[in-house]
Formats: C-alpha cells, structure tokens, sequence
C-alpha cells in the first residue's frame, strides 16, 4: 500500500513557476505508474501528467503540455511536477497518485494523496 504526500504550492503570480514534490511510502514505489491531477473549485477533477514506473513513459494533458514536466526519482521514493509559465487557470488543488497502471484522463487511481493548493494570481 502506498502513502503518498504532496508539498510544493503556494500563491505564484501568472508567469512564475512551482515545484510540487510527492513522497510515497512503501518499499514498491518503482512498481507504480505515478500521475498528478487537479480539481479546481467547482470543477471535477482531471488529469495532468504521468509518468510510467520507469520514466520512460510521459503524458500530458494538453492544457499543460510545453510548460509543466513531471518527472521521478525511485531511489528515493518521489515524484515531481515542475510548473512554469503558470496562468490563473492552472489555479487548482494538486493531488499526487499512483496506480498500477499508467494514467490518462478518465483513470481511477489506486491511491491518491491529500493535495496541495496552488494558487495563481493575475
């Protein structure tokens, strides 16, 4: 079973950029495919990047592709989400989850975590 913790949001300026960091527990982590969603208010929740249990394996939803990269460290249990040229829009929470399979928009991951707020200003 895995554990997963976001950090890394905040209030940015559109422009900017935020680094969200995901440490899961567990000695299995580099047998999950890792992805990041958001939910903004009122909104359902939808995909935004993945990334296969090797890294070789990257996907992004439109919206975000060219200026967000997700990217993993197994050695050390985390998952990342590099966020830059942030628009108002991107203003949402960020949840951090891991499946055993890859993840696309409409999949129902294993586990989630918490979520972080980011929160960008116009």
């Amino acid at each position: 079973q895995e554990q997963l913790v976001e950090s890394g949001g905040g209030l940015v300026q559109a422009g900017g950029s935020l680094r969200l960091s995901c440490a899961a527990s567990g000695r299995t982590f580099s047998s999950y495919a890792m992805g990041w969603f958001r939910q903004a208010i009122g909104k359902e929740r939808e995909f935004v990047a993945a990334i296969s249990r090797s890294g070789a394996g990257i996907y992004y939803a439109v919206s975000v592709k060219g200026r967000f990269t997700i990217s993993r460290d197994n050695a050390k249990n985390m998952v990342y989400l590099q966020m830059n040229s942030l628009k108002p829009e991107d203003t949402a929470v960020y949840y951090c989850a891991a499946d055993t399979s890859l993840m696309g928009v409409g999949a129902r991951p294993d586990y989630w975590g918490q979520g972080t707020q980011v929160t960008v200003s116009s």
